[in-house]
C-alpha cells in the first residue's frame, strides 16, 4: 500500500489533484509530468477497477449515485471496486452518507496506512451551515482524515457559508465550489488552506472547474502575490 505523499494537514500543502473520469483522462494522466499534479484521482464509477500503474499517488472512489456517482452503481458493486483498488491507493474517498455502509472498507484502509477522504456534494446549492458543520462532525466521528466539500456557488453568500467553515474545524479541509461562482472560488478556498484542489484533465465534469494546469499555475501566482513581506 502506498503512503500518502502529502501532509494534509499543512496548510501550506495545497495538493493540486487531477481527475482521471474518462479514457482521455488517464491518457491525459500518463504524460503528466511526476511534477504536474500532486495526486491522480481515480473514478471507479466511470472507469472500473483496472488502474493504470503511476509514479502520481492515486486517489480512489466511486462514486454515490445521489452525488454525481456514474452508472447508478449499487452499494455492493462500490465495495467491490473500492476493495479491489485499494492495494493501489494513497487515499479512499468515501461520501459521508457512505461511511456507514462502506465501514469495512474504510477500516481496511485504515489498518493499511491509507488516508480517508470524507466527502459531501450538492450541485444543487450551498446548505445551511449547520447543515455543513453536521457533515465534518460526522467524519470527523468516522475517523477521516479530511473532509471534502463541494457546493453550488451561486451568490457571494454561498461562499461566505463555506469560507465559515475554517473556524475552529477538527478536520483538514477540501472545499470547492461549483457554478457560477466555482472558478473564483476555488482560488480563494486554495489560498484559504483547502487541503486538495481539483482540476480536469480531459474537461470538466461540472461547471466551475479550472485545468490542473492552469489551477496549478494560478495558485502559484496568487499565493505568491497574497504572501506576507517580510519586514526590514
Amino acid at each position: 500500500m502506498k503512503g500518502k505523499k502529502v501532509n494534509l494537514k499543512d496548510r501550506n500543502a495545497c495538493a493540486i489533484v487531477g481527475i482521471v473520469d474518462s479514457p482521455e483522462a488517464a491518457s491525459a494522466a500518463k504524460r503528466l509530468p511526476k511534477s504536474g499534479v500532486d495526486y491522480l484521482e481515480w473514478r471507479a464509477d466511470f472507469l472500473g477497477e483496472k488502474i493504470p500503474k503511476s509514479p502520481i499517488p492515486w486517489i480512489i472512489t466511486a462514486r454515490h449515485p445521489l452525488e454525481g456517482g456514474k452508472n447508478a452503481l449499487p452499494q455492493a458493486r462500490r465495495r467491490e471496486l473500492l476493495f479491489s483498488l485499494l492495494p493501489s491507493a494513497s487515499l479512499v474517498d468515501i461520501e459521508v452518507r457512505s461511511l456507514a455502509g462502506l465501514s469495512d472498507v474504510a477500516a481496511c484502509a485504515q489498518k493499511n496506512g491509507i488516508g480517508i477522504i470524507a466527502s459531501f456534494h450538492d450541485f444543487e446549492k450551498t446548505p445551511e451551515t449547520s447543515r455543513l458543520r453536521d457533515v465534518i462532525r460526522r467524519a470527523n466521528d468516522a475517523g477521516a482524515n479530511v473532509v471534502k466539500i463541494a457546493t453550488r456557488t451561486t451568490t457571494p453568500k454561498d461562499v461566505s457559508r463555506l469560507l465559515d467553515l475554517w473556524n475552529a474545524t477538527p478536520l483538514p479541509l477540501a472545499i470547492m465550489g461549483m457554478g457560477p461562482l466555482g472558478m473564483s472560488s476555488r482560488l480563494l478556498f486554495a489560498n484559504c488552506g483547502s487541503a486538495l484542489n481539483y482540476g480536469w484533465l480531459h474537461r470538466p465534469n461540472v461547471h466551475g472547474q479550472w485545468s490542473t494546469a492552469e489551477l496549478r499555475t494560478l495558485i502559484a501566482k496568487t499565493t505568491l502575490t497574497n504572501k506576507p513581506k517580510a519586514s526590514k
